[in-house]
């Protein structure tokens, strides 16, 4: 009994996971296209944007986005790269060993346009039938905007 439950649950979870990761890519594949973003990038951009002051520390933005502390750091080197140019690095006025990361206006209008994509992606995975009901219903409820 035990194990047809565990086996159960397994099983919904890989299938959550599954789900997770088909709209994931093509988030990945839509944002590639247009605004020439990754998935990750996108949400640094995003998590910034929460901020009232558009900056937060690389180890805040490594702990929203989920990055290593390498991959966080290799990250936002090149989306400070005149090429990208989203980001740029700050020092702390009261801490001088403290570097702040901050989108610039080329990393909000990155977003912006990012943002028109993703809810497009999403809406698309909630309307066509492939979400189970429950989940269809969760992502279809009316999320809030934070507060600017």
């Amino acid at each position: 009994m035990h194990s047809n439950r565990s086996n159960g649950l397994l099983t919904n979870w890989l299938e959550l996971a599954n789900i997770g990761a088909a709209i994931n890519r093509r988030l990945e594949e839509a944002l590639k296209e247009e605004p020439g973003l990754s998935l990750n990038e996108f949400y640094v951009l995003h998590f910034l944007s929460l901020n009232d002051k558009k900056k937060l520390r690389l180890q805040q933005l490594q702990e929203h986005v989920g990055l290593s502390q390498s991959a966080m750091s290799r990250l936002v080197v090149r989306m400070e790269a005149p090429k990208c140019g989203a980001l740029r690095r700050n020092i702390c006025e009261d801490d001088r060993r403290g570097v702040y990361t901050e989108m610039t206006e080329i990393g909000a209008d990155k977003l912006e346009r990012g943002r028109r994509i993703v809810e497009r992606v999403l809406q698309e995975s909630v309307s066509s039938g492939e979400l189970p009901t429950e989940l269809q219903s969760f992502m279809s409820r009316t999320a809030v905007e934070p507060a600017k």
